[in-house]
């Protein structure tokens, strides 16, 4: 969940100077009474609204107040060229330019996902659910993530941190749940756990988890990268895909054993 700095420094970014929110909010400050108290109205500005009603009066009225006779003054008559038949305008009148098409920007869907967070060791996992339900642990991906932390040297029995973080978070309402609302509440989520126990390596397993956590895509599977605020992180298939894909697990394979001393030499 957003704590308040990062929701402040997420509104400054869209330009949002005051905004009154429909439900509370989590971890956010309590709102000034000063901003929801009625503007006063001045007697000035009212007087200044309204219209003048004083009586005009004519500077030109004579002895008797009877306006005066107009005179009539002879003016010479100019003679003015006229354009020749022949002559066209040069330029086209704007009126008969097409107005340009406002074109109005596609709106996103909300992404969908489920992600579980453990701890191994000194490593955190934050693995895709597929089926977006907890793991049993005769679950065949369950079984495939305790054989890859064996290899790993870490302990086969992951401990299970809260509930999953699944996306979106309400059904119905006005709330931003964007690709960028999601990734604010991904990271925000790792930056609390962190806090309570730092990790040496963050497991990004699947491509949710490594698309809102670490900011990366498809391209960055086995790859080892720097997280900012989080640290070091690791980017792996889901393990789904594993599981449909084994030709997959020898990159894998390859990739861990030149990261298994990071966390190695933090477990002996």
């Amino acid at each position: 969940m957003l704590n308040e700095p990062r929701r402040r420094a997420y509104l400054t970014a869209m330009q949002v100077v005051s905004w009154l929110p429909r439900t509370d909010l989590p971890f956010a400050a309590p709102s000034r009474p000063e901003l929801l108290a009625p503007l006063p109205v001045f007697e000035d500005e009212v007087a200044q609204a309204l219209p003048s009603v004083a009586p005009a009066v004519s500077r030109n009225e004579g002895p008797n107040g009877a306006a005066p006779a107009a005179r009539t003054v002879d003016r010479p008559k100019i003679e003015m060229p006229r354009p020749s038949s022949a002559a066209k305008p040069a330029v086209k009148p704007v009126d008969d330019e097409p107005a340009p098409e406002v074109v109005k920007a596609p709106v996103v869907p909300p992404p969908r996902f489920s992600l579980q967070l453990l701890r191994a060791g000194s490593c955190l996992l934050l693995v895709e659910l597929a089926t977006g339900e907890p793991f049993q642990s005769r679950d065949p991906s369950y079984l495939l993530l305790k054989d890859m932390l064996r290899a790993a040297g870490l302990p086969d029995s992951p401990q299970i941190i809260g509930e999953p973080v699944r996306w979106p978070l309400l059904v119905r309402g006005q709330m931003d749940q964007g690709p960028e609302a999601a990734r604010d509440f991904v990271q925000g989520f790792l930056y609390a756990r962190t806090e309570e126990e730092p990790c040496t390596c963050l497991w990004l397993i699947g491509l949710p988890a490594i698309r809102f956590a670490g900011e990366v895509d498809a391209e960055s599977y086995n790859l080892e990268f720097q997280v900012e605020g989080l640290g070091s992180a690791w980017a792996l298939p889901g393990l789904e895909l594993l599981m449909d894909e084994p030709q997959r697990k020898a990159d894998v394979w390859r990739a861990m054993r030149q990261l298994m001393g990071r966390w190695k030499s933090v477990n002996e």
